[in-house]
C-alpha cells in the first residue's frame, strides 16, 4: 500500500529537520558570539557592539564581517573583544585586518584548541538549496534559522574613503538574519560554510558573502598581511550593450561605460576619457564592473596593461599602468 500524503509530508519534514539538527550541531562549536569592547576617557573598557565570527583555524583565526569589528571610518575598534563559544569559554580576541571592500575580517583568539569550520564553495549552490544560518542575533547565542537559497548573483554595494566597490555574486538567503547575525556562518546540508552572513543592507533581506577563490584569496592576504592590496584606476563605470558594430567583433554582450574619470590617476593619465566604452583590459573580456575588480587585484599594481576601448565608434588601444588603492 502506497504511503498517504501526510505519511509523505512527515517523512519529509523529518529529512528537513535531521538535516537542520545536523548542521547546528556540527557547527555550532565553530561560531562565536562577538562582544566588542571600547575604552572610555577614564581607561574602562565598555561594549560598543556586538555579532558573530566563523572559526578558520584551531590556533585561534576568525572570520567576521568587517563592519562589525571596524568603526565608521573603517579602523578596527582598538580594544578588540570578547568571543564566546557553546562550551563555556570566552576568549579575548584582537582584529588582525579588516577589509571594508569585501566586509570580511580576520580575527585572532588569544588562545587556541578551537574547533574550526569546514569551508565550501559557493560557486556550485542553486537557487532552492536548503542553507543553514547560525549566529547570535540580537546576543542570543547559538541561534539557528534555516531556509533556501532565494537568489544568486546578488551584487552589494559598499563604500570606504569615498571609494564604491560591489561584492559581486552575493547569496541572498529566505533563513532570518537580524542584527549580531552579521559574521555568523551560513551553510549547505553538509555543514560546509558556504557564505558569511551580512546585514549591513537591505531591510528584510538574508544577504551572506560568499566563499569562493576570490574571497579566500582576501582572507588569506588578511591572515598573513592584515591587508588586501588592489590595483586602481580611477575610473567611475556602468553595463551597457555594446553597439551593434561591435557585436561580431568582440562576441556580443556588453561592456562598461566610463562615467567619470578622476584627474590625475592611472586612467587620466593614459588618455582614458568619459563616454569610452572599455571592452577589455590585459585582454581579458571586460562585459561588468565586476570582471575589471577581478583583475585589478595585487598582482597588476604598477604593471603596463592594453586596455582596448570604443570611443566615436572606433577601436582604440591605449597603456594604462594601475597604482595601488
Amino acid at each position: 500500500m502506497s504511503a498517504s500524503v501526510a505519511e509523505r509530508s512527515a517523512a519529509a519534514l523529518d529529512a528537513y529537520s535531521a538535516a537542520v539538527v545536523e548542521v547546528a550541531e556540527l557547527l555550532a562549536p565553530s561560531v562565536a558570539n562577538l562582544r566588542l569592547l571600547g575604552r572610555r576617557r577614564d581607561g574602562a573598557q565598555v561594549p560598543i557592539g556586538a555579532g558573530s565570527a566563523i572559526v578558520l583555524t584551531g590556533d585561534g583565526f576568525l572570520l567576521s564581517c568587517a563592519h562589525v569589528v571596524t568603526s565608521g571610518r573603517g579602523r578596527a575598534r582598538a580594544g578588540g573583544g570578547v568571543a564566546s563559544f557553546t562550551d563555556g569559554r570566552e576568549l579575548r580576541f584582537d582584529v588582525v585586518g579588516a577589509d571594508a571592500l569585501s566586509d570580511l575580517a580576520v580575527l585572532r583568539a588569544r588562545d587556541g584548541d578551537l574547533v574550526p569550520a569546514q569551508l565550501g564553495d559557493a560557486e556550485h549552490l542553486r537557487v532552492g538549496q536548503l542553507v543553514v544560518a547560525i549566529g547570535n542575533p540580537h546576543g542570543f547565542a547559538g541561534s539557528v534559522t534555516a531556509g533556501v537559497v532565494s537568489a544568486l548573483g546578488r551584487s552589494l554595494p559598499v563604500r570606504e574613503r569615498g571609494v564604491t566597490r560591489v561584492i559581486d555574486d552575493v547569496i541572498q538567503t529566505d533563513a532570518a538574519l537580524n542584527p549580531g547575525n552579521s559574521g555568523g556562518a551560513l551553510a549547505d546540508s553538509a555543514g560546509r560554510v558556504v557564505g558569511v552572513n551580512t546585514a549591513i543592507a537591505g531591510i528584510g533581506l538574508g544577504l551572506a558573502v560568499p566563499i569562493t577563490a576570490a574571497t579566500r584569496a582576501i582572507i588569506a592576504a588578511l591572515m598573513s598581511d592584515g591587508r588586501v592590496r588592489r590595483g586602481y584606476l580611477g575610473i567611475a563605470g556602468s553595463v551597457r550593450p555594446l553597439p551593434p558594430s561591435a557585436q561580431e567583433r568582440f562576441a556580443g554582450g556588453d561592456c562598461v561605460e566610463v562615467q567619470e574619470v578622476v584627474t590625475g590617476s592611472p586612467a587620466h593619465d593614459a588618455g582614458i576619457l568619459a563616454g569610452d566604452l572599455l571592452v577589455e583590459l590585459a585582454g581579458t573580456r571586460i562585459r561588468r564592473v565586476a570582471d575589471l575588480q577581478s583583475l585589478l587585484q595585487h598582482e597588476v599594481i604598477g604593471v603596463q596593461l592594453v586596455a582596448t576601448v570604443l570611443r566615436d565608434a572606433r577601436e582604440r588601444r591605449v597603456q594604462v599602468r594601475p597604482s595601488e588603492l
